[in-house]
């Protein structure tokens, strides 16, 4: 037996389900046959992700095609000062001035690669229901308008020729409620009482840019508004209907055939429209019998679904080891590209970067990161720094990342964290102490150690077992400033 712990040869023994000789059906009872996240997942440890589309036109944050319809809310403030009012100009006509001039797929994809990333996330459509592909259900998409661009296409082929795993992220479920404000009208100054833009339809459009599409299409608002905004589906008032669950459907497995993606991550509690429709148990089902080591990720699972799909946890982190792989998403700074951050030096560094990716893998969890995208399709020189500095760490440090498994402990209190490959424990910091001495309170009584390193450094560090741990001589320079790490052999 394995010196480390029984743990960790028992999750490495439950990581070679293969998934392979079984067909899924659209159940819980059918899927949770998927066991766990393939070992490509568990070892890849980062993934990148481009969460752009034509939200990020305004260069004003999250959730604008929303907000922008909330009288008094700041995007609506900026929109009306910027394109005029909702009711003459609405998300449809930001879109139309979404151009993505300066994208180029292959060098952002590259710089990811070269950044640390082990598989690359595209956002396939948001709550706004724009399609990033030529979708055939969805007309309202990127190659019909806006940049008239195949953004999908585009990212799809750039991940496969750097050789990392690829990402589609699909939100457009809830569109239905998202949209909702758009049926509005301000209730004060010139405009009071004149409707905005989302129950517009076709009709409407003759002489306009958008002659011939119905707003609908991408509105969804032939309904009423929920006397209540919710998340969950179950507390909504207006409940989708069939037809929009299964045009939703449509679009989704058209996404899926054309692309083949490697994780689909579905921004939804659970999955798509659960518990009121069985499409996201139908798309997850489909996703495994094309490729049964696909990952599927879903958030605020039950217990009953981690067998199922794999739990992501939005912005936060477990508060444990977790038996299951499991991911973390979150963002450099906000989801859609806020020129107002940027400006005001708002992102992540690259420490709390690391610190993030550290402690989410000594859990068992992988760490999918966000790096806003310009309207104009690149990224920012701060986003490229941190960039820079997350590449220069994991040059250093990447075998204590990379292809590890859990140890018997996550780690101790605040500031130390524990991964293992093989024989070898690596102790992570998440400081440089004072005095120079690192101590290990863990190690106290462990198995014989040969030796201890630290990565990056080329000679063996002075250790002493005492009564309080193991106690590690760290040398006078760093070498890197963010995070050292030990590498412990044990004799």
């Amino acid at each position: 037996m394995n010196r480390l712990s029984i743990l960790a040869v028992a999750l490495v023994l439950m990581s070679s389900c293969c998934h392979t000789g079984i067909r899924y059906e659209p159940t819980w009872e059918s899927l949770s046959a998927y066991g766990q996240a393939p070992d490509w997942f568990r070892d890849a440890k980062l993934g990148l992700w481009a969460h752009w589309g034509p939200q990020c036109q305004p260069e004003d944050g999250d959730w604008y095609a929303r907000i922008m319809y909330q009288e008094g809310e700041k995007q609506a403030v900026d929109h009306r000062a910027k394109y005029g009012h909702p009711s003459e100009f609405g998300f449809k006509d930001v879109i139309h001035l979404w151009t993505a001039d300066n994208w180029d797929p292959e060098a952002i994809v590259k710089r990811f690669h070269r950044a640390g990333a082990r598989y690359f996330v595209a956002m396939a459509n948001h709550h706004d229901n724009f399609d990033l592909w030529d979708s055939k259900y969805q007309p309202w998409n990127s190659v019909n308008m806006g940049p008239r661009k195949n953004i999908i296409a585009g990212w799809e082929k750039a991940a496969r020729r750097e050789g990392l795993p690829f990402g589609v992220s699909i939100h457009a479920s809830h569109a239905w409620m998202f949209y909702e404000s758009a049926q509005g009208a301000d209730k004060e100054g010139p405009y009071a009482g004149v409707p905005y833009d989302g129950r517009l339809t076709r009709a409407d459009g003759a002489g306009k840019w958008w002659e011939g599409y119905d707003p609908q299409d991408l509105y969804a608002q032939n309904h009423p508004v929920a006397a209540v905004y919710g998340w969950e589906w179950q507390d909504t008032v207006s409940v989708p209907s069939p037809e929009y669950r299964k045009k939703f459907l449509d679009r989704q497995l058209d996404l899926i055939d054309r692309y083949h993606p490697d994780l689909v991550y579905f921004d939804d509690t659970v999955l798509p429209f659960w518990p009121i429709g069985d499409e996201g148990l139908q798309l997850t089902a489909h996703i495994y019998n094309q490729k049964p080591d696909a990952v599927v990720t879903g958030k605020l699972l039950q217990e009953e679904h981690k067998s199922a799909i794999v739990y992501d946890v939005e912005r936060g982190v477990a508060d444990a080891l977790q038996e299951k792989p499991w991911q973390t998403c979150t963002c450099l700074g906000n989801w859609h590209y806020d020129r107002g951050l940027y400006q005001c030096d708002g992102y992540k560094s690259a420490a709390m970067v690391v610190r993030a990716l550290i402690d989410i893998v000594s859990k068992n969890g992988n760490l999918l990161l966000s790096v806003p995208v310009r309207a104009d399709g690149t990224i920012d020189e701060k986003e490229d720094a941190i960039l820079d500095d997350m590449a220069a760490w994991l040059e250093v440090n990447g075998e204590a990342i990379y292809g590890t498994r859990p140890w018997k402990i996550y780690g101790e209190g605040s500031d130390i964290r524990f991964t293992t490959k093989g024989e070898m424990l690596y102790v992570h910091a998440f400081s440089w102490p004072a005095d120079g001495k690192l101590l290990v309170q863990s190690l106290k009584e462990e198995a014989p150690i040969g030796s201890v390193h630290l990565l990056g450094y080329d000679s063996e560090l002075l250790f002493e077992r005492t009564p309080d741990g193991l106690a590690v001589t760290l040398p006078p320079a760093r070498p890197n400033p963010i995070c050292p790490v030990l590498r412990i052999q044990f004799n």
